[in-house]
This record gives C-alpha cells, structure tokens and sequence, in this order.
C-alpha cells in the first residue's frame, strides 16, 4: 500500500485513468478483431468495410493517447496487408 500522501495520490489517479481507458481499449481491440475475423472467413467485402471502421477507431485512440503514433500505424499497415492479400 502507498505510505505517502503522493503515492495514495498517484495511485488513485492511476486507477481512475485505467478505468477510464478500459471502454476504448475494449472497442479498439474489438475493432482489430472484427477485421481479423472478416479476413480469416476470406469475404474480401466485409474485411474492406471491417477496415474501414476500424482506421477511424485505432487513429482516434492515438489522439486520446490510448496508442502510440507508431504503434497504431503498424496496426494499420499490417490489417491492410491482410485486407489486400485477400484481393490476390
């Protein structure tokens, strides 16, 4: 347990700002999700729409600082490496 004034603080702030992430976090890892989903069926048109909602999600997560800007770029590159491959 925190011993000081500081660290109960910081604790607490740490729990709120966990709880507050956890709904977004949850929508954009169900985002990704969906679009895997539609890739691995192989519905090349419900991937490509599955992609087109999830772009959205996973560029606001950034701005909400949820995601680092790298790392949702790299989320995206390689979803629409999955949507493209099924093109052929």
């Amino acid at each position: 347990m925190a011993n000081s004034a500081q660290a109960r603080k910081r604790a607490r702030q740490a729990e709120n700002r966990r709880q507050r992430n956890a709904g977004p976090r949850s929508r954009l890892r169900t985002h990704i999700k969906n679009v895997m989903k539609a890739v691995a069926s192989g519905d090349q048109e419900a991937a490509q729409a599955a992609y087109q909602k999830a772009v959205p999600v996973i560029d606001k997560s950034v701005g909400k600082g949820l995601l680092h800007k790298n790392k949702a770029a790299r989320h995206k590159s390689r979803l629409g490496q999955h949507v493209r491959a099924l093109a052929g």
